[in-house]
């Protein structure tokens, strides 16, 4: 098959296929793990039942008559784009988005990609001498991923697909309740969706973070962590309590100038990780909590949020 007809048969634009084809170069692919194996390894990666039950439902078997030849091509490309970072820190989108709603081979082909890729992942790891609990917990960000997409009827998943790639190549490693981002001279602080922001909690994932990165990459000299993040927006402190875990998070950070963000509306991405929907509108939106309450508040007032960029010292 061509590329233009390859293109044509997955209803993506020619140059989204042109850059995976090149991307990919003459790497190797890695196999998708055996069915077999494939139950044990989803709950390792923390994927609920339904959504294993999906990946089963469009596993990518040899006499599979979801799996067309274009879709095999793009998950073989897809698989050596990937692998072909490995050890890479970038946000790597691992190919075009698809239409979803042609079934399960469709909606989760990324998702086999980073299953092909977790041996990788973890030889990576131990290449480092970083600890299986520390790669499992990393890598089962999948299953976070796929139960936040599921409750945004499927609306997340075009971010998620390259935000996993991050833990794919060993850019990103989940420290107790942060996410750590190697790159530059900073190490770059995510949030996951996983419990309260406690400055204890903060703390004690900071700390382990200064032990890490000297460890595991001695090679890479990191002066400082930092964040891009909605959470660091100052106007949150018009609605929050002085003593509220975000007001409290804020405060160890130096805020970069405000510089609008090219590509990235604020306002949706406060909406889209504080309620987890996208089309919902403003005035049915829950009001239970007062972080709800500020989001949905400042935008019915006609204000807008702003994604902020701080850093303090390691």
């Amino acid at each position: 098959m061509d590329l233009d007809d390859i293109a044509t048969r997955l209803d993506v634009p020619f140059e989204d296929v042109d850059r995976v084809h090149r991307l990919a170069g003459e790497q190797p692919s890695t196999p998708v793990p055996a069915r077999a194996n494939a139950p044990a390894l989803l709950d390792r990666l923390a994927a609920k039942p339904d959504d294993a039950a999906e990946i089963m439902a469009g596993w990518p078997d040899s006499d599979s008559t979801q799996w067309t030849p274009e879709l095999r091509w793009l998950l073989d490309r897809s698989i050596a784009l990937v692998r072909a970072d490995l050890g890479g820190h970038e946000w790597l989108p691992p190919g075009p988005a698809l239409p979803r709603e042609r079934g399960p081979a469709w909606r989760h082909l990324y998702v086999y990609t980073y299953l092909a890729m977790v041996d990788m992942a973890r030889g990576y790891h131990r290449d480092h001498g970083v600890s299986d609990a520390v790669s499992w917990a990393t890598l089962a960000d999948l299953g976070r991923n796929l139960a936040i997409d599921r409750r945004m009827n499927r609306q997340g998943w075009s971010v998620m697909q390259s935000w996993l790639t991050l833990h794919s190549r060993g850019a990103l490693y989940e420290l107790g309740r942060l996410q750590h981002h190697r790159g530059g001279t900073a190490i770059d602080l995510h949030i996951p969706d996983s419990g309260p922001l406690t400055p204890a909690a903060v703390e004690a994932s900071l700390d382990e973070a200064r032990v890490f990165f000297p460890r595991h990459f001695p090679d890479e000299h990191y002066t400082s962590f930092a964040c891009g993040s909605w959470l660091l927006d100052p106007q949150l402190g018009e609605y929050l309590p002085e003593e509220s875990n975000i007001v409290r998070f804020q405060r160890r950070f130096e805020l970069e100038p405000y510089q609008e963000p090219a590509g990235l509306d604020a306002d949706v991405e406060v909406v889209r990780f504080v309620f987890r929907s996208l089309t919902t509108p403003l005035n049915q939106l829950p009001r239970h909590t007062a972080l709800q309450r500020a989001v949905v508040d400042h935008l019915r007032a006609g204000r807008h949020w702003q994604w902020r960029r701080g850093r303090f010292p390691m």
